[in-house]
């Protein structure tokens, strides 16, 4: 891989079809998969990754709102998808750019109607979101007779599919729930679908679904953080490749002598003789203050720098103190030697986190397959 010349995130499009392939072979074949690609493909390039996707043969995508299904529409993503939190205000441009809405409420299921009945829709597809203990979005069992009476009611929905979210399938302690959640998604499904002349695809397995219920797959499975590379699972994630690495260089090293102090509130104080490289990224870019403080670090030239005191809005500073480097030099910040998740456990939280939160500002690289 080339060597970072500024602060850059690289894409792995290699490691993507290797996680596509992985938990796809987790499924029977005839069973569907659906790719999400929200919030920016969690951090990477929603579109970047949504082509690569279709290339591997997704059947279907998704994205948390509207104006995500919207960007990829103009950039040429052809494949169904699904809009998973629909707004109100909204209905009029998922129609005009054929995406596909969540409907999870009896206020939502009925002005969608609306909208589509005064677009003189027929048959437009549409999904249905069953509450099975999330708790989250959803509509509950007793409602299930509503949902059936308003579909039935009108030629201008036809239902695509109908899922739910498991809520802890990552966790062999909560197996007993997540079985529960599985039966109560089936009882509801065939009352809901009953008396529909076709049959909707069904899905309820998210990633750790796929892994740990597979025989639950339904005719659709989804996944989300484990195309990037994590399976919320130490025994699973050494079988996956994390997509993307975060690449900066150092801009400066300045020598300082004991009582020196570094960055914002004077919060690391040096002890002893140190030297301090200044890196081009801070919080603006993803890298939160709770790294800070040497909770967290790099690497530079195959060795850990911890981070000096505060991350500031534009600028992170490392002790290199034993570590021979140089200005220009590249640094790893997670990928690579440091798994992302070892980085965002340092500073007390996830991977989801930690790599949806890097901004665009951030250059993107593509490494091909």
């Amino acid at each position: 891989m080339p060597e970072a010349k500024e602060t850059v995130l690289e894409i792995d499009l290699g490691a993507l079809a290797h996680n596509y392939r992985y938990l796809r072979a987790k499924i029977d074949d005839g069973v569907k998969f659906l790719s999400v690609v929200k919030a920016f493909a969690y951090g990477n390039d929603s579109v970047i990754i949504a082509r690569k996707l279709e290339e591997l043969g997704t059947d279907y995508f998704a994205v948390a709102y509207v104006e995500e299904g919207i960007h990829l529409r103009k950039n040429g993503i052809t494949k169904p998808i699904l809009v998973l939190h629909p707004q109100f205000t909204h209905f009029e441009d998922i129609i005009e750019h054929c995406l596909e809405p969540n409907l999870y409420s009896e206020k939502i299921l009925r002005s969608f109607v609306e909208t589509a009945e005064a677009k003189n829709q027929k048959n437009y597809p549409v999904h249905i979101k069953l509450n099975t203990g999330l708790n989250r979005l959803g509509f509950d069992h007793p409602e299930i007779g509503t949902v059936k009476e308003i579909i039935s009611s009108t030629s201008s929905l036809k239902i695509a599919s109908v899922f739910s979210h498991l809520a802890a399938s990552e966790d062999w302690k909560e197996r007993d729930f997540t079985v529960g959640q599985i039966d109560l998604f089936r009882k509801m499904t065939w009352e809901l679908i009953a008396d529909l002349d076709y049959e909707p695809i069904l899905h309820i397995c998210n990633t750790s679904g796929v892994i740990n219920y597979p025989k639950s797959a339904f005719s659709m499975v989804r996944s989300g953080i484990g195309l990037y590379g994590y399976g919320n699972d130490k025994n699973i994630d050494p079988e996956l490749r994390p997509i993307s690495t975060l690449k900066t260089i150092i801009s400066q090293i300045r020598s300082l002598d004991k009582g020196d102090t570094v960055g914002y509130n004077r919060a690391f104080k040096v002890e002893k003789p140190t030297r301090i490289a200044t890196l081009p990224l801070g919080h603006a870019d993803g890298i939160n203050r709770i790294y800070g403080k040497g909770k967290a670090g790099v690497f530079i030239n195959g060795q850990y720098a911890p981070i000096a005191g505060n991350v500031c809005m534009d600028i992170i500073m490392v002790d290199v103190t034993n570590i021979s480097c140089e200005e220009g030099d590249e640094v790893i910040v997670f990928g690579g030697p440091q798994h992302p998740v070892k980085f965002a456990e340092a500073g007390g939280t996830i991977s989801y986190e930690l790599i949806t939160g890097i901004q665009r500002r951030v250059s993107r690289l593509v490494i091909p397959e």
